[in-house]
């Protein structure tokens, strides 16, 4: 996907205002979007928008809407929803396409589109790819001008109703998760919706199930989204669980459709503890994981007679290999994790509920499980490299002798990994193995030579 020019692996984004994070972009989008979805729509095409947070939200929401009815599709507004609710309502409300406006756990500049196919699922590469190449023809005015659609043949716009809650959409979803959940009776909880999508759904759900419940962060003003709280900065909600005595902490990203818990003793449940909890309560006897995820994880998972596929680091590649081999429990570290029997993307709130019906089904205390689960000491070191040379320093002789020392020294017990940034200039290195002290060396050995073939490109190309 390196040759595209606005799709990466997780939709489009970028800085709220600037390109391709504009209102005529949207515009554009929009308009391609209808376009392609007329060759195989039953009719008029039907599609569902819903956003997060972000004060640009409803900016390119609405210009999304703007270029999709313009070209004869019919708009249903979720409004402020999380984006498995997006892929969810698709399905259920017998949609062509769902467009989510977010950028997930990014800063509250920056902004994004994702759009999921009928299934609710993302679109795949061919047709992301086509896709984009109608955007470029519209952007660059090299598409035959397009039939004009007026009067009636000009799309409709509604937001959806409200049933009586006061989230539009809610209730369906609500359904969904309420159907996947444990009964708490009791238990403890704290939420931190992290100011974002998740805010009004998350803390409805958890007190249906039972939970004592106290919620973090769930007033959003627009710009708060991920701001020192979250899944991506989770210090606050940890001193929280310990400091009030609670049974378990649950923290959602900006869009929530990721997850990570705390346990009574303050320590983070990762995407690696909910893949081997859920996968050795589920009797799952392969899981699909990334390169990042742990050792620990794979080498225990191993003693229960559970294999990890591995694949690049991405829901995307993670979801692809699911469906590939039938599967259905993947994901990543970051709290990300896919149940394909339960739901077509990564789901945070569900992913939770997941985790915790495991543990209650089990028997057993979510201390008892962390205690199980080794960790192995990580590091990763970013290292500088020229945009157009990162994909090759691994192929340099002094870093692939570096590599080739580390592994020896490690030996089975752990592993090196170099893997170029999608999205800057870098090179990031990653060693792992069980004894801190020497990982955290030979990750600082590779990384220094792979900092002199980066420095020796800089003093060539001057």
């Amino acid at each position: 996907m390196s040759d595209r020019r606005y799709f990466g692996t997780d939709g489009v984004r970028g800085v709220a205002g600037q390109h391709p994070m504009t209102a005529h972009f949207a515009l554009q989008l929009g308009v391609a979007t209808a376009e392609l979805l007329k060759r195989t729509a039953a009719g008029r095409p039907r599609v569902v928008i819903g956003m997060d947070t972000r004060r640009s939200g409803p900016m390119l929401a609405q210009a999304l809407g703007a270029g999709l009815t313009s070209r004869g599709a019919d708009v249903t507004e979720l409004g402020v929803v999380p984006t498995p609710a997006v892929s969810y309502l698709t399905c259920k409300l017998g949609a062509d396409a769902g467009v989510v406006v977010s950028a997930s756990h990014n800063p509250f500049d920056d902004n994004g589109i994702k759009v999921f196919n009928a299934n609710g699922e993302k679109l795949d590469d061919g047709l992301e790819a086509e896709l984009e190449a109608l955007v470029a023809r519209l952007s660059e005015g090299t598409q035959p001008e397009l039939e004009p659609v007026m009067g009636a043949a000009v799309g409709r716009s509604k937001r959806l109703p409200r049933h009586g809650s006061d989230l539009p959409g809610s209730d369906a979803y609500t359904t969904h998760l309420l159907a996947n959940a444990p009964y708490l009776d009791g238990m403890k909880v704290v939420v931190d919706c992290a100011n974002g999508a998740g805010h009004l759904i998350a803390p409805r759900v958890f007190a249906k199930i039972g939970a004592r419940l106290e919620v973090m962060n769930a007033e959003p003003d627009g710009e708060n989204i991920n701001v020192g709280c979250g899944s991506t900065d989770p210090r606050g909600i940890v001193d929280r669980v310990v400091s009030g005595g609670f049974d378990v902490g649950v923290t959602f990203d900006g869009d929530a459709d990721r997850a990570l818990l705390v346990d009574r003793r303050g320590r983070i449940v990762t995407g690696d503890h909910i893949m081997a909890i859920c996968s050795v309560a589920r009797g799952e006897s392969e899981i699909v994981a990334t390169h990042m995820s742990n050792l620990g994880m794979e080498r225990y998972l191993q003693t229960r007679g559970v294999t990890v596929r591995r694949v690049q680091v991405g829901d995307r590649y993670v979801y692809e290999e699911l469906k590939r081999t039938g599967l259905s429990l993947g994901g990543e570290q970051s709290g990300h994790v896919l149940f394909l029997d339960k739901a077509p993307t990564g789901d945070g709130i569900l992913t939770a509920l997941q985790l915790l019906a495991a543990v209650r089904q089990s028997g057993r205390s979510l201390e008892e499980w962390m205690d199980e689960i080794p960790v192995f000491p990580q590091e990763l070191i970013n290292v500088p490299v020229p945009t157009e040379r990162k994909g090759h320093v691994a192929e340099a002789p002094a870093v692939a002798a570096a590599v080739k020392a580390a592994e020896t020294r490690l030996g089975e017990a752990g592993r090196v990994l170099l893997r170029p940034s999608g999205t800057e200039p870098l090179v990031r290195v990653m060693v792992e193995g069980p004894d801190h002290a020497e990982v955290t060396e030979v990750a600082n050995q590779v990384a220094e030579a792979v900092r002199s073939v980066g420095a020796a490109t800089v003093e060539a190309g001057a």
